[in-house]
């Protein structure tokens, strides 16, 4: 069996895979026990002429249709025997030893699940990457950030993360987790499709008593917004939908209305501040969101009560027991280490 698999989910990026895969294929060429694979999604550009041409030595899946960032991962790690997999997205470049803190971290630890390196901006490579960072967290009402990224602001690098930590969840952008923790908590959630998938993973790990971990001597730089922009309604859509069947999934049951309430009059609050900047298609996708959520939320009833029936730990000192949005806006506290953990 392989130590590691690195797998990379690929649609339509030809472009990706011609500029990262080669940083890839090359950090870990020296090993025999890790083997990089790209799973592709029905793609229609040129990554599969490209995939079987320039890359050779490359594992390849190809799915027959795009099954989303959830289920595709799902998919292809079931087919895949490994210790240790990687989900890495296809625009992401890494450094030649990127790989061996995070598995020397969870060869260590073994009530470490899952692990991130240091995530940093490719165009702007001394500031922290809007996705992972040093390092993820929700608050009380679910809104996720990280260490060194509130919302939309994130911080230079200067060496003030460079700790190692425990955090509430770890990117999907390169996600470093053991496979049989991976298959046992179910994976991904398909349903969600695409975003915060990767924060109901490690919500369900903390929950059963599993750590998640930021190794920050490993370091890699994620472009960022490869498939869909910040600003793009359909993001903001799957965002907001998503967020609200993370809660309903996770929370206990004594936070669970109250918590979903209060949830969605912040987000009426965020629909407001999108009105006011002219941001039409983002005001249309939060309320779409909200009505889908109502509409679906009992599908995930049976997720839930398995959820309930597994958890070990329901106060989680990751969770940030205050507002983030009231800290952020109206505090004036822009950066992690500001916050009162």
């Amino acid at each position: 069996m392989l130590k590691t698999a690195v797998v990379i989910l690929n649609f339509n990026g030809e472009k990706f895979l011609k500029q990262f895969l080669p940083s890839v294929v090359s950090s870990v060429a020296h090993r025999e026990d890790v083997r990089v694979f790209v799973v592709d999604n029905a793609s229609t550009d040129q990554s599969k002429t490209i995939l079987l041409e320039e890359f050779p030595n490359v594992e390849t899946i190809f799915f027959d249709k795009n099954y989303g960032f959830a289920e595709g991962y799902n998919k292809a790690i079931k087919q895949i025997e490994a210790k240790y997999v990687v989900l890495l997205n296809s625009d992401v470049q890494v450094d030649s030893d990127w790989l061996f803190p995070l598995e020397k971290c969870l060869d260590k630890q073994l009530d470490i699940a899952a692990c991130q390196p240091k995530i940093l901006a490719f165009h702007d490579v001394k500031s922290f990457e809007y996705a992972g960072a040093a390092g993820g967290f929700i608050d009380k009402y679910g809104y996720p950030f990280c260490r060194g990224r509130l919302f939309s602001k994130t911080e230079i690098d200067e060496g003030q993360y460079d700790d190692e930590i425990d955090c509430f969840w770890a990117t999907g952008a390169c996600l470093f987790i053991r496979r049989e923790d991976y298959l046992l908590t179910g994976g991904l959630d398909a349903e969600f499709f695409a975003h915060m998938e990767e924060i109901d993973l490690c919500w369900r790990l903390r929950s059963r008593g599993k750590r998640i971990v930021c190794i920050p001597n490993s370091k890699v730089y994620h472009v960022g917004g490869g498939t869909l922009a910040v600003s793009n309604p359909r993001k903001t859509y799957l965002n907001f939908r998503n967020n609200l069947f993370l809660l309903y999934k996770n929370l206990p049951e004594k936070d669970l209305k109250k918590k979903i309430f209060l949830r969605k009059v912040l987000d009426g609050i965020a629909a407001v501040q999108f009105l006011l900047k002219g941001e039409w298609g983002n005001v249309k996708a939060v309320f779409r969101a909200h009505q889908d959520f109502d509409k679906n939320y009992l599908s995930f009833k049976e997720k839930r009560l398995e959820n309930m029936s597994k958890l070990t730990q329901s106060n989680i000192a990751e969770i940030y027991q205050r507002s983030i949005v009231f800290d952020f806006f109206l505090k004036g506290k822009r950066v992690f280490s500001q916050l009162n953990f």
